[in-house]
């Protein structure tokens, strides 16, 4: 690793690379123009989030202008950065922030960091998932709060072993790993009093890190779910993150998401662990980003109220918004690396499935890879043969894109599961062509959604016979075996 040293607007900046090999050259401290350094800039593709309530400024792309509001967008020229006195920093993702400093000579971020490429991490000798097999997955994000409590899995032989071989033990090859942007904000996941078991910040970048490199470690596929807030999104509220809430216009909250997407999703790849797919939002039937806390608002979301109208994204209002979000975010993630796909995420899709296609993809053009939606019988969301049939609509109408199941349970009430449920889904979804297959929603736990498949003693987490036995009796018919 060796630290380059720039002077940029008078200030200085130092930038960590990785060497690949760990052993670095110390580079003589060369002293550059403000247009030097800004060409250094981008072609290190560096770029911020918007952090609407600092000095930092973001970009998002190799243009940008100042707002009134002192935000910046990406529709004007660069070059109005170059008068300015700015500090580069490396984020872990190696990344440059660049903010207002009275003293440029200190070195913002003190963890180490890389720009290695995604071999520098060990994976497994078996590769479970390959492109073009079925997707047999599932959400486990909450299994690494598990983890951090001490808690033991043990399989459907009573041995204990990591949920990732308890999956691969009964099929399953992918893996779906929720994010929130601040989770420990005000109303955030992992917020005080509203942390489920503690008020550690699972759900950040660097919590989200940590699991996926495990994922990728045991040679499963990972799909990246990001909820861009800091609680969960969902039909019923899709709360701005704390940091981005004095942002005043549409353009800067998209640059927002860019930024956010670009230094996420880059920070995966650094770290050896690049998403196979990434989720544009979290259910976003009605839109991302539109709503805001008040005073009564509590940790599960409940009394928001609208965000402003200048930058709302919700799609019955202002569609063109929502639009201009899911484009940044997707033109961030194909910029990180084209070989992701990214995926639209909606709920209730036999209901409004149709309608938002329309809306977001015919009237909009907003242009991506996959359609996927969550699937609750206990919500109303219809059984696996109404899923099929909304598939098979939507293909014949969007042939483009590839279809899956984003979330699922099976169980038609919070406490009762027919035996068979789960099997006749991915067995459905398997006779389509287009469609790429499903994610079990937290296996864990059980809720309004439906029931577990696990049965908890003590501090232990016991795998399910009959219901790992349902998976195991598929297989064959999805293509797949056990590992």
């Amino acid at each position: 690793m060796f630290v380059h040293k720039l002077i940029l607007g008078g200030f200085i900046c130092s930038l960590c690379v990785s060497c690949g090999d760990d052993k670095g050259t110390e580079v003589n401290e060369n002293l550059l123009s403000s247009s030097e350094a800004i060409s250094v800039l981008s072609s290190s593709s560096a770029l911020h989030e918007n952090y609407s309530s600092s000095l930092e400024p973001p970009f998002s792309s190799g243009s940008i202008e100042y707002l009134s509001s002192g935000e910046i967008s990406s529709s004007s020229s660069i070059d109005e950065l170059s008068s300015s006195s700015y500090f580069a920093e490396i984020l872990s993702s190696g990344l440059l922030t660049l903010s207002s400093s009275s003293n440029g000579s200190e070195l913002l971020s003190s963890s180490s960091f890389s720009l290695s490429s995604s071999t520098e991490f060990s994976s497994s000798s078996v590769i479970v998932y390959q492109k073009g097999d079925y997707i047999l997955g599932a959400d486990i994000s909450k299994f690494q709060e598990y983890e951090s409590r001490g808690i033991k899995f043990y399989d459907t032989d009573g041995v204990e072993k990591s949920i990732f071989d308890i999956l691969k033990n009964h099929g399953f090859n992918y893996v779906r790993l929720k994010t929130f942007v601040s989770p420990s904000a005000t109303y955030g996941y992992a917020a005080i009093g509203c942390g489920e078991t503690s008020i550690e910040a699972f759900g950040d970048k660097t919590h989200v890190i940590a699991y996926a490199q495990k994922v990728k470690a045991a040679g499963m596929g990972f799909s990246l779910d990001i909820h861009y807030s800091d609680n969960w999104a969902d039909p019923s509220k899709q709360i701005i993150p704390e940091r981005w809430r004095s942002v005043t216009t549409i353009e800067a909250l998209a640059d927002s998401v860019y930024a956010y997407t670009y230094d996420l999703v880059l920070a995966l790849k650094n770290a050896g662990a690049l998403p196979d797919m990434v989720q544009i939002g979290n259910e976003i039937t009605n839109g991302m980003l539109y709503s805001l806390p008040t005073t009564s608002t509590n940790c599960w979301g409940d009394n928001v109220q609208e965000a402003s109208p200048t930058v709302s994204g919700k799609l019955s209002l202002y569609p063109a918004h929502l639009a201009k979000l899911l484009k940044a975010g997707i033109k961030a993630v194909n910029d990180v690396s084209a070989s992701i796909q990214t995926v639209m995420h909606i709920e209730s899709a036999v209901k409004n499935g149709s309608w938002w296609m329309s809306e977001v993809v015919t009237k909009q053009g907003v242009d991506f890879d996959i359609m996927a939606f969550s699937a609750y019988t206990a919500y109303g969301h219809g059984t696996p043969t109404d899923w099929s049939h909304f598939i098979s609509t939507q293909m014949a109408k969007f042939p483009q894109f590839k279809y899956m199941i984003a979330e699922y349970n099976g169980a038609s009430t919070s406490t009762s599961y027919t035996s068979g449920a789960r099997a006749e889904t991915n067995t459905k979804l398997k006779s389509l062509s287009g469609t790429l297959g499903s994610f079990y929603w937290e296996p864990a736990l059980t809720g309004a959604w439906g029931t577990s498949m696990f049965t908890w003693s003590g501090n232990a987490l016991y795998a399910d016979d009959s219901d790992f036995e349902e998976f195991d009796n598929i297989l064959s018919s999805l293509g797949l075996q056990k590992h």
